[in-house]
């Protein structure tokens, strides 16, 4: 680029101002006059677009940190909370569990299949530049309407993405969930979750310090790919924007799995050289450079020539601002920079020194032997002003008469069942999960479709259980108890698989932010998570806020969606979902009342959803804690958390995939089968241990809750009796519309 003839500024500082460009770039007139007034100047071009992506919403959440400031985040188990790339909880033996998860849905509205696959690309990498090594994924999905093409063709591109990406790096995607609904329609929610293992003295952090040690860029080359996509994140999505592909990166898994290798070596040989490293995240360099100055109370000097760049002539505004993917920062001792781009070229990757730490804090960037940006650090990394969004509680909750219910319409058990079985919701996902390589790294013994996806980790006799999980219909119905349950429910998955809740990270999907009550969702929701987190004692160490999720028509159903690791001391503690016997009895774990508010079936029977969401955390609390210490005590067999279509549902799911049927009889209503009753279980206990089991349960005092309701039997078909009917149900029959009806349902038309 030396020697070049370059416009280094598009524009001037005064034009910068009167043309108002930093309006299309996100910036609102406040925040450009408080950029001003910060710099005591006008800032030019390249200072006005940096300061864009780093106040962006995306980058800055400077109208979410309000709220996220109050969340649980601390206990004994945590070794790292929020504000690095990722948390960490530790597992004992000196090792500890890294996770994180990362939204990428506005490129994914876009391009679906890179926008999923770079959302993938981009949490792994929060991941190793903790020091940890990648082991597992998670994902989380909404989409739209599912007769719609756009999101038979959104789906099919989104999870190739997810698969081709995570199936090249090697690493294992073993739970997840994929949900419909029409208010995804503009909007779908593409949210990943990364999961690594680390020895607690191999933790790196991202900061940069010393004064003269050396900043080293290292990965693929920048582009022009993807220049501001954190603004471009940022903003509702309409007509001014649903084109904008330029703003979505391409990723390359080869080279991101290049990448793992050279940094699983680096910090094994140059362990004592490597100081900090972070992630050209959202907002690129300039996010990660800055990031890491300003944590560390230093400042920054960075050269753009020795940037290594695909493209010729581009500007520090572009470098800087360029989301291309496979890209690291480092900062090293110096005297140690030589040896470790050295071992980044032997992997075929670019590496190259582009700055140093300095003591100013500052952040100075050069081109062409130019200062082209000299502003403060903290202004830049932590500066955006905050914005106030006053908080309105939403109509539609307080035009909501107090006696609003709903009572299902079940003509005959078989067929309410059936259509439920066959909805987008509860259909077999095994069409979209069959596409990930789960059994990847030989780690992983329970994949996709169970309660929670299980790891053992390798030299030990434990295993981590993995789940992702969220109701929006209920945090739409009640932002509070929706929060609660958000968190519970995944809290349930881990227990039904054996596990000890950890911690979780959390991917908070919501609206247009500056609707008043929007901001009430967010804010109330974010209530109940932290409540329920702290209840559990599963503090929140890590996660993501994708705000603006919106589009002309409105705005998505308030989605936060929580990530959560528990923790199987023994891998004979491990429980699976399906059963496994012929002979045992099963049991219900939990009341069951007419809760039908949010519910799958109200869902089909009606144009909407309305009523009381009811929760009792107590009993959650207690229900979990029996089964846990049930297991313990290895008394079950078998155990399934009971969420969505309820009993019935929960019955089947046991029981397809298996040559064993049930024959129950319970004390409640034919609609009750179809109560989503929150906190409850159905378990298996062989019928040798049925003494035992029951000695606990009066020991536990909860007989009243724990219910025998039959037993697990042979053959192709199962029954269930209520106060209202005796039904035999065609198991077989019943498994095959189940498996059939996703992938008959994407299938799409082309004229």
């Amino acid at each position: 680029m030396k020697g070049t003839i370059m416009k280094l500024q598009a524009m001037t500082p005064q034009e910068v101002k009167n043309s108002e460009i930093y309006k299309e770039w996100g910036l609102t007139e406040k925040e450009y006059t408080a950029i001003e007034t910060g710099l005591g100047r006008l800032p030019n071009y390249t200072e006005t677009g940096i300061f864009s992506g780093m106040w962006s919403e995306h980058c800055s959440y400077k109208t979410s940190k309000v709220i996220l400031r109050h969340f649980h985040t601390e206990g004994e188990q945590v070794l790292q909370g929020p504000g690095e790339g990722a948390g960490i909880v530790d597992i004992g033996d000196n090792q500890g569990i890294v996770f994180k998860m990362e939204s990428h849905n506005s490129p994914s509205a876009v391009e679906p299949y890179q926008g999923a696959a770079t959302g993938v690309g981009g949490v792994v990498r929060d991941i190793f530049s903790m020091g940890a090594t990648p082991i597992a994924l998670v994902d989380s999905l909404r989409f739209g309407d599912i007769t719609r093409e756009r999101t038979k063709y959104t789906v099919s591109e989104a999870v190739a993405g997810i698969a081709d990406y995570g199936n090249q790096l090697g690493i294992p995607t073993i739970a997840g969930e994929v949900k419909f609904d029409p208010t995804y329609n503009a909007n779908p929610l593409v949210n990943a979750m990364c999961v690594g293992l680390v020895n607690h003295d191999g933790i790196f952090n991202g900061i940069a310090t010393g004064s003269g040690n050396p900043i080293i860029y290292a990965g693929s080359t920048t582009g022009r790919d993807g220049i501001n996509g954190a603004s471009f994140s940022s903003r509702e999505f309409g007509d001014d924007n649903q084109d904008q592909g330029s703003a979505v990166q391409a990723g390359d898994p080869y080279k991101e799995k290049r990448l793992i290798d050279a940094f699983i070596e680096m910090f094994e040989t140059f362990k004592e050289s490597v100081l900090g490293v972070q992630d050209m995240g959202a907002a690129g360099l300039v996010s990660s450079s800055s990031e890491m100055a300003s944590k560390s109370g230093t400042g920054l000097s960075l050269d753009m020539d020795k940037v290594p760049a695909r493209e010729k002539e581009m500007t520090a505004y572009e470098l800087l601002l360029s989301e291309s993917q496979e890209r690291m920062l480092l900062c090293v001792k110096k005297g140690s920079e030589d040896d470790i781009i050295a071992l980044f070229h032997r992997y075929g990757l670019e590496a190259a020194v582009i700055g140093e730490v300095i003591n100013e804090p500052n952040y100075r960037v050069f081109q062409q032997g130019e200062c082209v940006v000299d502003v403060p650090v903290d202004l830049l990394a932590d500066g955006a002003p905050a914005n106030v969004v006053p908080s309105k509680k939403p109509q539609r909750l307080l035009e909501k008469p107090e006696n609003e219910t709903y009572m299902p319409t079940v003509t005959t058990v078989t067929e309410t069942v059936t259509k439920l079985l066959v909805s987008p919701d509860l259909a077999d996902k095994s069409t979209l999960y069959s596409q990930f390589d789960f059994m990847a790294k030989n780690n992983t013994v329970v994949g996709p479709g169970s309660d929670a996806g299980i790891l053992r980790i390798k030299g030990t006799d434990k295993a981590v259980a993995l789940t992702a999980d969220g109701n929006s219909r209920y945090v739409y119905l009640d932002p509070y108890k929706g929060g609660q349950i958000a968190v519970s429910e995944s809290a349930r998955n881990i227990v039904a698989s054996g596990g000890l809740p950890l911690a979780v990270t959390d991917c908070l999907n919501f609206g247009n932010i500056n609707d008043p009550e929007v901001f009430y969702e967010l804010q109330e929701s974010s209530k109940g998570i932290s409540d329920a987190c702290k209840l559990l004692n599963t503090p929140v160490i890590s996660g993501n806020v994708s705000l603006n999720n919106a589009n002309p028509s409105g705005s998505i159903y308030p989605t936060p969606i929580l990530g959560m690791v528990g923790l199987i001391e023994k891998t004979a503690q491990i429980l699976t979902q399906k059963f496994n016997a012929v002979g045992d009895m099963i049991y219900l774990i939990g009341e069951t009342g007419d809760d039908y508010s949010g519910s799958v079936i109200q869902k089909l029977q009606n144009e909407r959803i309305f009523g009381t969401i009811n929760f009792d955390s107590q009993a959650e609390k207690e229900n979990q804690n029996f089964v846990f210490q049930a297991n313990k005590k290895e008394l079950l067999e078998t155990a399934h958390d009971l969420s969505e279509g309820g009993l019935l549902i929960g019955l089947l799911q046991k029981a397809f995939g298996t040559k064993i049927g049930f024959d129950v009889e319970v004390n409640l209503t034919d609609a009750q089968l179809f109560s989503e009753t929150q906190s409850r279980f159905v378990v298996t206990v062989h019928k040798e241990q049925q003494a035992k089991f029951g000695a606990f349960v009066h020991e536990m005092n909860l007989n009243t809750r724990v219910i025998a309701i039959g037993k697990t039997t042979g053959g192709g078909t199962s029954s269930i009796k209520t106060l209202e009917s005796t039904t035999e149900l065609n198991q077989i029959e019943l498994e095959e519309k189940w498996k059939q009806a996703l992938p008959q349902a994407l299938v799409r038309t082309y004229n």
